[in-house]
């Protein structure tokens, strides 16, 4: 939380001890810098669940339409909907300050969730329900509403305010209607 309050460069160790009532040493007992931490609370909240997300994507029995529009829902739920979904704005907004951090988490985050999304687009595009695209383009048609919901909800309502009646869910709702008349390989309607 205080991370997502105060970004990387404003959180002190200390600060970080006494919200969680114990010393400062005892902190450094499980955690031997602030940059340690903040890896052990994106492993917790994000990279952590990758592999049981990964496997839990391989077992998915419906169509590859609907993985997606799953994975979008699960995402929503797990991430967007959640404090953890701040994190990614943190990074964009600190990454030119600290780029061994941008490296940790490209390799835990970026990466293995471009690895995921990749996945329910191969079995798609494999399986001839999704139309044959560059994988990094059909990666980002599917990726962009999720970063764009991810910053409204971690915005001011000032920065980015919300029209009338949609909310963040609405919002990907109908991204993920759109993502799959881009992707689909003939006309099909999407629940």
């Amino acid at each position: 939380q205080l991370f997502l309050e105060k970004g990387y460069a404003g959180t002190r160790v200390e600060t970080v001890a006494a919200r969680a009532g114990v010393s400062k040493g005892t902190l450094f007992l499980y955690f031997p810098s602030k940059q340690e931490l903040f890896k052990a609370v994106v492993r917790h909240n994000i990279s952590g669940s990758y592999a049981s997300w990964h496997q839990e994507m391989q077992s998915f029995k419906g169509s590859s339409a609907e993985l997606l529009a799953y994975a979008f829902e699960v995402w929503w739920h797990r991430i967007g909907n959640t404090p953890a979904g701040g994190i990614s704005k943190l990074m964009m907004g600190e990454a030119d300050n600290f780029p061994e951090l941008v490296s940790f988490y490209r390799q835990e985050v970026v990466e293995p969730g471009h690895a995921l999304v990749e996945h329910i687009l191969q079995r798609g595009m494999d399986s001839g329900e999704f139309r044959t695209l560059p994988m990094a383009q059909a990666i980002y048609l599917v990726l962009t509403p999720m970063v764009f919901v991810m910053l409204w909800r971690q915005s001011s309502a000032q920065c980015i305010p919300a029209a009338p009646g949609l909310t963040p869910q609405d919002y990907l709702t109908a991204q993920v209607h759109n993502c799959l008349r881009g992707l689909l390989a003939r006309s099909v309607e999407v629940s």
